[in-house]
Formats: structure tokens, sequence, C-alpha cells
């Protein structure tokens, strides 16, 4: 990567942590109201409300204004521009659910992919005033600090995240499940995919595991596990970018527990 390359991803990474904090605290403005919010229902336990729209048009328009040669990939507003090198990958607000009923575990989700790697990655949490942060070979940072990632060696040592959504498959759900259990281990879900694997990055998940997720839940997260040494499915194999794939990853200690349960579920 020349210097010039470098110094654009660089640009595009600073705009990412004040776009996400903006977006946030714009979001946060319809938290507190959100008993007014209009909501549509996409599907059965998936829904979105008039904040995720205007939140994810105010970083698509941001965006196009600073980057007009990138691509954008957005879970509400669709996408621009997919044959560009770099694409940015927006979820306005990540655990709509947990929005919508007062419930904290929600953020904002950006990434930036260039030519297929997950350069960027920005997650802003409102609520806890958590900006999780990572670029590709710089590491990945909490409010500025660096991120550590946990030191268990097996799945009995700390929370796996085991993400459900009716477009999963129950039977795999089950089969992780019980790995898990029968693993010694315990699991968390907080509505949402975006926290729980930058929560990884952070030490205090040891693992995350989703049979089917989209790429705007996600992708943020696992560059930041990428960047604390851990390990993580190749997501975007296969066009995972936009029709979704497994999620699955791990602390660096716990790599072969996490691909155990990934088999165990049946992948």
């Amino acid at each position: 990567m020349t210097k010039i390359i470098e110094q654009s991803i660089l640009n595009r990474f600073q705009s990412a942590h004040v776009l996400a904090r903006d977006a946030g605290l714009y979001a946060m403005q319809w938290f507190r109201t959100n008993k007014n919010l209009q909501t549509e229902k996409k599907g059965p336990q998936n829904w979105v409300s008039i904040a995720d729209h205007e939140v994810e048009k105010m970083i698509r328009k941001k965006l196009e204004e600073l980057f007009p040669e990138d691509g954008f990939l957005g879970e509400e507003s669709g996408t621009r521009n997919l044959d560009a090198e770099g694409i940015w990958v927006v979820d306005p607000i990540d655990g709509t659910s947990c929005f919508l009923n007062g419930i904290s575990s929600w953020c904002v989700s950006i990434a930036y992919v260039l030519n297929n790697i997950i350069e960027i990655g920005v997650i802003y949490s409102p609520c806890s005033d958590e900006l999780f942060a990572a670029h590709r070979g710089n590491g990945a940072t909490l409010n500025g600090q660096p991120m550590l990632p946990s030191k268990a060696t097996s799945l009995a040592d700390g929370i796996v995240g085991l993400g459900y959504s009716p477009n999963s498959s129950i039977e795999a759900t089950q089969k992780a499940f019980d790995y898990l259990l029968k693993n010694g281990g315990v699991y968390h879900d907080i509505g949402s995919c975006a926290l729980m694997t930058a929560y990884v990055a952070a030490g205090r998940y040891i693992g995350i595991y989703e049979y089917k997720i989209n790429s705007w839940d996600c992708l943020a997260g696992l560059c930041m596990v990428q960047e604390t040494g851990g390990w993580t499915n190749d997501f975007l194999a296969d066009d995972g970018l936009i029709s979704g794939n497994p999620i699955v990853a791990s602390s660096p200690g716990t790599k072969e527990a996490m691909q155990k349960l990934f088999s165990a579920a049946g992948h």
C-alpha cells in the first residue's frame, strides 16, 4: 500500500470517527422520545423506524460529500456504486428492537471495505459513550485506548455472544447452544451483533456466533477482532458483502473452541 493510499485510508478513518459520533448523538435525540417514532415492520421481529432512515440519510449524505468516488451499502437506503474500489457499509442503528424498547444496547456501525478487505471499523454506542475503532494494521481502540482481547483458552472461561433472529436456522442455533452449554460456556444476546463483535475485541466476550447476519451488522466489529489478534471466519467470501453469511469470531485463545462450536452448528 503506497503512502498516498495510506493517507487516504487515514482520512477516511478520521472522518468515520467524527461521523459515527455525530450520527449517534443525532440518534439519541430520537431515542429519548421513542414513544413518538413512526415504525414499519420489515419481517418477523425486524423493525425499522424513522430514526433509522434519518440517521442513515445523514451518514450517507456526508460520506458522498467527503468521498464521492466511494460506493455505499446501507441497511435502509440500499446501494450506490458498488463497482467502486472502496465501499462504505453502514448500519445507522444496529439493535433497532432495543432502541425502540428503550434498551441501551444499540449503536451506529460504519465499516470501509477496499478491494474486498475490511480496512476500517468504527462503532459508537451513545448510551455508554463508547467509541470502538479499528484501522487495519494499526490496532483497535476503545475511546482512544488500545483494546485487549480476553486471555480465555476455553469456552468455560468467559461469555460467548450467541445471536439469533427469525431468519436464522433454529436447528443450527440450538446445536451451537447445546455445544456451548455442554462445554461449560455461558452466553449473552444483547440485541446488537455489532456491539457483541466489538465486545470480543474489547475482551468482554470470548467469542460470537450467529447462523446468518448481514454485512452491515458485523464488518466493523470483525475488523476490530482481527486487529486485536483474534480470529474470524471469512465473512466476505461467497458474496457475503451483499448476501450475508454466518459469523463466528474468537479471542486469540478460543479460536479452536469457537471453530468446534461453528462445526457443531453444522457449518
